[in-house]
């Protein structure tokens, strides 16, 4: 057989990608801006149908609009072939549609519909290109169904657009089994655009933009983010990986006792200066005995739990407050002060509360998973109008979480002021 020559050289990091999907079938690439990954999933998919003995294989390109899928890849695809015999392969324009000579075809295809129009289809190998565009459902409902009879394969790509987006969800997958790859590409390591050229895009862009685009910061995808900096800043010092629990060191928690809505609960052990997060639980529509019985149900030895000062508050139809029936469970709180110390806000002393403790932890990304998320997701809206940041935060999911936080954080703020030995005034001889 004569061999058939692609006009490709891949980049390293580009062949290392081809050889991960030689041996995952499925896979996430997260890649800066320019780092050419249309040119590098174009190639894997001519290679793989003209390498095939699969009859009839099938190959998609799903892009996040029909006009984006073919402005990124459709003259990749015609640039990559065109030393190919003209008839083995034949262009069809109005379906943006490869067909080779070995039955091969390579089409490309749109997630406006959510994969409606996928179904019924079948797939050999799909790539996904800006993923945290496109839905969810084109992947769970229509695509991963339509690679089941033939062992398909399926590869994401893309930059974070979202926290707990699409592409952040299939990136977290990709973490626990040995089926997919993940890996992420940052324009400071790969070496692909200059620096001068990375210097000029740092000025001009946001801290967020220029995070987000060309370092691939996860946390850096949320606008307005307010513990953003200090998280990118953590996670760059490697302190967010393994956190093992201590048996030797008590372990505190931190409520966010939502009322209709989520609890959110931080554990924590203190090691000198460090403050580990070791664990979360986050759960609604339960009362206090379902915590109790959680906390009983965990290994650990504890010492202080620490809850807002809204815990004293007797409700109308029992004429108790949560604090007496937390106390009746065996969970003696220490119960946060009202009244701010410098005279601003509540939220505004709690955030800044937050943004002094995290330099000191460390936070076990597996177990406390949810709240890190939370902790990434946190953010001030945006005025559409002004561009300006909203003073206080959205109340959402993340508001849980990160609530359960800031009152650690004032709780050890408030210990360390309790615990702090007077001076007398004067000469000290």
């Amino acid at each position: 057989m004569t061999a058939i020559q692609i006009p490709y050289e891949p980049r390293p990091a580009q062949q290392a990608i081809h050889d991960l999907c030689d041996t995952h079938r499925f896979g996430v690439a997260v890649c800066h801006r320019r780092f050419g990954k249309s040119v590098c999933f174009a190639n894997e998919l001519i290679r793989r149908a003209l390498a095939t003995d699969k009859p009839d294989w099938r190959g998609a390109f799903i892009g996040p609009t029909y006009s984006q899928a073919k402005s990124i890849l459709w003259d990749e695809l015609k640039r990559y072939t065109n030393t190919l015999p003209r008839e083995f392969l034949k262009f069809n324009e109005s379906e943006l549609r490869i067909d080779f000579a070995n039955g091969s075809r390579i089409r490309l295809f749109s997630n406006d519909r959510k994969g409606d129009d996928l179904r019924g289809l079948y797939f050999d190998t799909v790539i996904f290109d800006e993923f945290d565009l496109c839905s969810m459902r084109t992947w769970t409902e229509a695509v991963r169904p339509a690679i089941s009879d033939r062992r398909g394969d399926a590869y994401f790509i893309g930059t974070f657009k979202a926290v707990s987006g699409p592409l952040g969800q299939v990136f977290d997958t990709a973490g626990t089994s040995d089926d997919w790859f993940r890996r992420i590409y940052k324009a400071s390591e790969t070496g692909y655009l200059d620096a001068d050229e990375l210097r000029s895009n740092e000025s001009i862009l946001s801290t967020e933009e220029y995070a987000r685009e060309f370092e691939c910061i996860r946390v850096a995808a949320v606008k307005g983010a307010i513990f953003g900096k200090v998280l990118r800043e953590i996670e760059q010092e490697k302190r967010i990986g393994k956190v093992p629990y201590d048996p030797a060191v008590k372990v505190g928690t931190s409520w966010d006792l939502g009322v209709g809505d989520s609890t959110a609960i931080f554990f924590f052990q203190q090691v000198g200066m460090e403050v580990r997060l070791i664990d979360y639980l986050e759960n609604s529509g339960e009362g206090l005995a379902y915590y109790a019985r959680e906390l009983q149900n965990k290994p650990y030895v504890y010492g202080e739990h620490i809850a807002p000062h809204d815990i004293g508050v007797r409700e109308l139809g029992t004429g108790r407050s949560r604090l007496e029936v937390a106390q009746e469970l065996g969970i003696n709180f220490r119960v946060l002060p009202r009244v701010s110390q410098s005279g601003r806000s509540e939220i505004d002393e709690r955030i800044d509360a937050g943004r002094r403790l995290l330099p000191r932890c460390w936070i076990d990304e597996e177990k406390c998973a949810k709240g890190l998320e939370a902790l990434r997701s946190w953010h001030r809206a945006e005025n559409v109008r002004t561009g300006e940041l909203h003073p206080t935060p959205v109340h959402d999911w993340a508001s849980h979480g990160a609530d359960a936080f800031t009152y650690l954080a004032m709780g050890l703020r408030e210990q360390r002021t309790v615990n702090r030995p007077k001076v007398a005034a004067g000469w000290v001889t």
